[in-house]
């Protein structure tokens, strides 16, 4: 007999595998979640989408529930009675003569019903059909704005990061200013109005900072909540891969057609439309008749006491019709309600059709008009760059002072602070006007996430 031994591994190995599991780790905490692996995490974690997506299963379920409706029921009854019957009667010389019999009954009983025409039925198999298709352009709707939200949270707490940068990066300035100022002022060149304000200015900005701070957080929780894990960087945009293009066609009236065409909101809208008018039809049912056709086997013993020990088998086939002819005026009324709630489904359409155009104009016109404003802002940083640099050598040479220096950094601040502003938000308005009609889908996310890198 043999006896294996496997050897332990060796503490070099333990601390070779204890080490690459640790950067491994290290590596996906540090590593960058990018819009796309955004975007993926909240369709599996995000609770409204999930939401929706039971909702509509649950829905579904309406047509199979009208269509039973429809189809032949098949029900069986079976009863067995223990009876004990005490009868008091005169005899033959009239005197009250009491007798007790007890005797078992039992009834077994199938029957089969076929509706044949039941308007009331018909009209719900429709408004079932209605009722599904609202709940899938509900949840085609919310799988549009899930791209939507995902991507507006993600380049809303990336701008707020590169806002976090730029006041990091203007306080480094006011801080080497404030040193400035110190020294020219201890050198009798400078004033004491120039250290003030130097420390005034670095002071709002630390300020600032923390505003700029609690934003990032506010803004980074946002985001962590739809894809529900944390988040420790986000990707940074690259402007050699921005493609400022404008909406294709170029036509206003092209994407409101092509909304009102595909608009997941007003597809539901429509659904509710019809769901109403099926409602009617239900309510008006209620004048008409309904017939069925039955087949029905009883199987019976002792069913009354006139029949004791006696059996019974009756097969039974027909028809039976029902009339309905007179309600109080309930069908009446219903037919009154439902004709409302008619009308006022049509008016929610409408409204709806009209909002739509107006939201597609926003979303239109926020890519149409961000792109000149990049373009204007980017000029105007390359001037605002050339404006500290002359303010800088102006004050070496003695014609500016460190408050002039400071007025600069300041309008290039904000220049930078818009122009991050106006890229982010031509992106965000790109991917709504794309989920208007319905084409925020996947492939629009990965379109998007070309312009980021980690």
């Amino acid at each position: 007999m043999r006896y294996f031994i496997k050897q332990a591994p060796r503490c070099g190995t333990l601390k070779s595998l204890a080490v690459g599991g640790t950067l491994l780790c290290c590596a996906l905490a540090a590593s960058a979640m990018d819009l796309l692996q955004a975007y993926t995490a909240a369709q599996i974690n995000d609770a409204t989408i999930l939401a929706a997506r039971a909702t509509a299963v649950g829905e579904r379920e309406r047509l199979p529930q009208a269509r039973a409706q429809l189809l032949p029921s098949l029900s069986a009854s079976l009863s067995r009675n223990s009876n004990h019957l005490e009868s008091t009667s005169p005899n033959f010389l009239g005197v009250e003569q009491t007798t007790n019999n007890s005797y078992p009954s039992n009834n077994r009983t199938l029957t089969l019903r076929q509706p044949l025409f039941r308007k009331q039925l018909a009209a719900q198999y429709r408004l079932a059909g209605a009722q599904v298709e609202d709940a899938e352009a509900v949840l085609s709707g919310e799988e549009q704005n899930l791209a939507v939200r995902v991507s507006t949270a993600y380049f809303e707490a990336m701008l707020t990061h590169d806002q976090l940068a730029l006041v990091l990066a203007q306080q480094k300035a006011y801080t080497e200013q404030l040193d400035a100022a110190r020294k020219t002022y201890a050198a009798g060149s400078g004033t004491r109005t120039d250290v003030d304000e130097a420390q005034a200015r670095l002071d709002m900005n630390k300020a600032l900072e923390i505003e700029t701070r609690q934003n990032v957080d506010y803004t980074l929780q946002q985001l962590q909540t739809l894809v529900n894990q944390p988040i420790d960087k986000l990707a940074t945009l690259n402007l050699a891969r921005l493609e400022l293009r404008e909406p294709q066609p170029d036509n206003l009236q092209h994407w409101i057609a092509l909304a009102e065409q595909n608009n997941p909101q007003l597809q539901s809208l429509k659904a509710r439309v019809e769901v109403a008018r099926q409602e009617t039809e239900k309510a008006r049912s209620g004048h008409y008749p309904t017939l069925d056709a039955i087949a029905q086997y009883t199987d019976s013993d002792s069913e009354n006491v006139t029949n004791i020990k006696q059996r019974y088998v009756n097969k039974v086939l027909g028809m039976q019709l029902n009339v309905p002819l007179f309600a109080g005026g309930y069908v009446n009324s219903q037919v009154r309600q439902t004709l409302a709630g008619l009308d006022r489904a049509e008016q929610i359409l409408e409204a709806g059709r009209r909002d739509l155009g107006l939201r597609v104009t926003k979303e239109f016109r926020g890519m149409t008009e961000n792109i000149p404003k990049i373009k204007a802002l980017e000029q105007a940083l390359l001037s605002a760059d050339q404006m500290v640099l002359s303010s800088q050598k102006s004050f070496q040479a003695g014609s500016r002072t460190l408050l002039d220096i400071s007025d600069a950094e300041q309008q290039r601040m904000v220049v930078q602070r818009d122009l991050a502003q106006s890229r982010y938000m031509y992106l965000i308005s790109k991917i709504g006007l794309l989920a208007l009609v319905s084409g925020a889908d996947e492939a629009a996310i990965v379109a998007l996430n070309r312009a980021l890198e980690p």
